[in-house]
Formats: C-alpha cells, sequence, structure tokens
C-alpha cells in the first residue's frame, strides 16, 4: 500500500484535494493508497512527541507507525514561503533517525499559486530525502497557478492530470 502524505495541515487544502486525486489514479491501478494528512497531527505534537518525549503521543504514534511499516510514499508538497511547509519539516524531524526513511522510495507532487509549481520546495525536501537515504523519484511534477487549474476538486488542466498519471504508474515500478 502506497502512502499519500498531505505536506500541510491547512484545512480544506488543494493539497488534500490532489492527494484524493492521486489516490483514485492509484486505485485505477489496482493499488491501494492511504491518505496521511498532516490536518490530523496532534495540534502540540512538536511539543509531546518528539526529542525526549518521542513515543509519549499515542496520536503521533499513530502516524509514526504508518511510515515505519510503508515503502512507498507520495507527498504533495505545497510551496509555502519560497519552501515546503514547516509542519511538514516538523513531521519529519519525529520520524525516528534514519530508519523511518532509508531505503524507501517516494515521489514529489509540487502545487503553487504562482509560476514555479513549488519547484524550490521540491529541492529543498528532495535534499532532505536523499540525507535521510530515501530514494526519490525523478518525475516531480510542479504544478503551477493550481488554482486555475482546478474546479469542483478536480484538476480541469490536461497535462497536469498526464504528469500525475505517469508518476503513479512509474511509482509502481520505482
Amino acid at each position: 500500500m502506497i502512502k499519500i502524505i498531505v505536506g500541510t495541515n491547512r484545512k480544506n487544502s488543494l493539497s488534500h484535494k490532489l492527494a484524493l486525486i492521486y489516490q483514485i489514479n492509484l486505485k485505477k491501478l489496482n493499488i491501494d493508497a492511504e491518505i496521511l494528512n498532516l490536518q490530523d497531527l496532534p495540534d502540540d505534537f512538536v511539543f509531546s512527541a518528539l526529542y525526549e518525549n518521542n513515543g509519549k503521543n499515542d496520536l503521533f504514534n499513530g502516524f509514526h507507525q504508518k511510515v515505519k511499516e510503508g515503502s512507498k510514499f507520495v507527498f504533495i508538497v505545497p510551496e509555502y514561503n519560497g519552501s515546503f511547509p514547516g509542519i511538514l519539516k516538523s513531521f519529519i524531524d519525529g520520524m525516528t533517525y534514519p530508519n523511518a526513511f532509508r531505503n524507501k522510495k517516494c515521489a514529489l507532487v509540487g502545487l503553487s499559486s504562482g509560476i514555479g509549481g513549488g519547484g524550490i520546495a521540491l529541492s529543498h525536501l528532495t535534499d532532505i530525502f536523499h540525507y535521510l537515504g530515501m530514494h526519490v523519484l525523478a518525475l516531480k511534477p510542479k504544478l503551477a497557478k493550481i488554482e486555475d487549474n482546478m474546479s469542483d476538486n478536480l484538476l480541469t488542466n490536461r497535462l497536469y492530470m498526464e504528469l500525475l498519471q505517469s508518476q503513479a504508474e512509474m511509482l509502481i515500478d520505482f
């Protein structure tokens, strides 16, 4: 089962809507996928689950266990302030180093309101995952001007849909 991680804790995020679209794409390829939405993290996890409190927050432990059990991941990564959201970095920091991600595989999808499609955010995240020993799929769709390319929770940009489909197929074989 592939784990799809929504890289923000913003309510009603476009990242979550894209995660649902990605999950449907995988289902069409007969692959089960579970969405882990960072919006569902405990509000205080950076204080109650990290560092000396590792293992002491049951709700965060559930997220941690799902990551440990996973072998392939998709990260839906919105661009925030020229990089990826801090909540995603804190989530990664809460995982067991380095074993939670080492020798696992992931695909990254960037999105932004601007013209970059989250490219810088994906670059930063790729560097972190390489440091942790995770293998990152080379195809990283960058979905620019995302609000202009979605309607009624669907992607309206044909190229974007084709990129996500191609990436999903590549991740399965990765």
